[in-house]
């Protein structure tokens, strides 16, 4: 699948809600199997870029795009224009996402909601899938909580769930948004776990939003510090995060270390 493309461009992007620009002018890409994080205070616009590539919000201008081909908005005569919900909807499926408050359904078992989206929307077998989401769910801890249901299991418990269905759908983008912000901090170092484990045995490009700074030298190939919608600076972990040259990222790394 790797044309030379990068799996995500962000070109000219810009974000309104009402009157607020959140993001504006925004250029970035993102290269198959690369690791990003996204850094900055809240407010600077870093989940609102992941709910893009979800589409869970609307671009007000720009493009996006996945692996070379417009994810909502075309060039097309000259013009932009919106793709039809079918079209985005196919995109969509290379791009998975664990939220920051987990979004598994309460009326469903663990191992139903890692199997809904694989059986629903990409058409798997029911039986194959159910295998598959077995041995995710081993490989986050929870080989033996398939049945139970969520309002069974801890915050973290949870997130690993969460992200066990998000690798159900063998996303080739997977988006983390604050994944260990609303856990106990007990719990934080299991999920960190996991994800590290991903991060190691598959080829996955991830973009990341979070405050633990040292997941983020962990894993990640690339930093980037938002400020007020724009990329103030960027770079490899360990000089973005160990020796900044950007007041604003100095500042932000001092208040939250």
């Amino acid at each position: 699948m790797n044309s030379g493309e990068p799996v995500i461009r962000f070109e000219d992007v810009e974000k309104k809600f009402g009157q607020n620009t959140v993001l504006s002018g925004l250029n970035f890409d993102v290269a198959h199997g690369e690791r990003v994080t996204l850094i900055g205070p809240s407010g600077s616009g870093k989940t609102t870029i992941l709910r893009l590539v979800m589409t869970l919000e609307e671009l007000t201008g720009g493009y996006i795009w996945i692996n070379g081909a417009p994810l909502t908005h075309d060039k097309r005569g000259g013009k932009r224009v919106k793709l039809r919900t079918k079209e985005i909807a196919q995109t969509r499926k290379k791009i998975g996402m664990v939220f920051q408050h987990f979004n598994l359904f309460p009326n469903m078992s663990v191992i139903e909601n890692i199997i809904e989206a694989p059986v629903h929307v990409l058409g798997r077998d029911k039986a194959a899938a159910k295998k598959r989401g077995l041995e995710l769910l081993d490989q986050v801890g929870l080989g033996d909580r398939g049945d139970a249901h969520p309002t069974q299991l801890s915050g973290g418990q949870k997130q690993r769930v969460a992200i066990a269905r998000a690798l159900a759908m063998d996303p080739e983008i997977l988006l983390l948004d604050e994944v260990t912000s609303a856990l106990d901090p007990e719990l934080v170092g299991d999920v960190l776990g996991v994800l590290r484990q991903v991060a190691e045995e598959t080829d996955i490009s991830m973009l990341i939003v979070t405050h633990e700074m040292q997941f983020a030298r962990d894993v990640s190939h690339k930093v980037m510090m938002f400020d007020g919608g724009q990329v103030i600076e960027q770079g490899k972990p360990d000089d973005i995060l160990g020796n900044p040259q950007h007041e604003r990222t100095q500042r932000f790394l001092t208040s939250i270390l």
